[in-house]
C-alpha cells in the first residue's frame, strides 16, 4: 500500500521548527534553508509546502492562534464557581507553562515583524485578529460574570473589558521578561486578586 502523508500535520512540523528558530536566534534567521536543516528536511521539501517566506510565517502565526482557540474550545464550562471557569479560559492565553511561553516568544516576534512592515501586510492581519480575539474572549467572560450576578453594581463593562485586555497582554509580557519574578502562580495569583476586585462583597 502506498504510505499516507498527512499534509497538514508536515505543515505544523515546519512551523514548528520556524519557531524554534525564531525563539532562538530571531525572525530574521527563518529562512527557508534554516528552517529546512532544523526540521531535518530539504529546502525543496520546505518549498513544496511553502513556496515563499510569507506563506510560512502566515502559516506559523495562524498556528499560535489556533492552538489556543483549540485549548479554549476543550475547556469545559461546567464545574466550579462561574469565577473558577473564568480563570481556567484566562489560564489558556497566558505563558504558563513551556508550550504557552513557546507560543508568547513567537507571538511577540511576530508582532515586532508586523509593525516592522512597511505596508499593511498579512502579519498585521494576523495580529488584528488575534488581538480583537482575545478582546472578545475578555468581552464575553466579564458579561458571563455580570449576568451570574456576582460583579460589582455601577461597573463600566467596557472599561473594564479594556482593563482586563491590558492587564492581560501586561502580564505575559511581564513572565517573558522576568520569567523568575513573574511566575506561573504569581500570573494567577495577580489574575484571581484582579477578578476579586471586581466582585461583589460576599455576606
Amino acid at each position: 500500500m502506498p504510505k499516507i502523508v498527512d499534509h497538514d500535520a508536515r505543515r505544523e512540523e515546519i512551523a514548528e521548527a520556524l519557531w524554534r528558530v525564531v525563539r532562538r536566534d530571531g525572525i530574521r534567521a527563518a529562512s527557508v534553508r534554516t528552517i529546512a536543516t532544523e526540521a531535518g528536511w530539504s529546502a525543496g521539501a520546505v518549498r513544496y509546502y511553502f513556496p515563499d517566506q510569507d506563506g510560512l510565517l502566515s502559516f506559523a502565526m495562524d498556528l499560535v492562534s489556533r492552538r489556543v482557540t483549540e485549548r479554549i474550545s476543550a475547556i469545559e464550562p461546567k464545574g466550579g464557581s462561574v469565577q473558577t471557569v473564568v480563570l481556567r479560559y484566562l489560564d489558556e492565553v497566558l505563558p504558563l507553562d513551556a508550550e504557552r511561553r513557546a507560543e508568547f516568544d513567537v507571538w511577540l516576534a511576530f508582532m515586532a515583524q508586523a509593525r516592522a512592515e512597511s505596508d499593511a501586510g498579512t502579519l498585521q492581519e494576523h495580529v488584528d485578529t488575534v488581538h480583537n480575539g482575545l478582546r472578545q474572549l475578555c468581552d464575553s467572560l466579564l458579561h458571563s460574570l455580570a449576568d451570574a450576578g456576582v460583579l460589582k453594581d455601577g461597573l463600566d463593562l467596557r472599561r473594564e473589558v479594556e482593563l482586563l485586555h491590558a492587564l492581560l497582554d501586561g502580564l505575559a509580557l511581564h513572565a517573558a521578561i522576568q520569567p523568575d519574578r513573574t511566575t506561573p502562580a504569581r500570573l494567577r495569583q495577580l489574575m484571581r486578586r484582579h477578578l476579586d476586585s471586581l466582585m461583589t462583597e460576599k455576606p
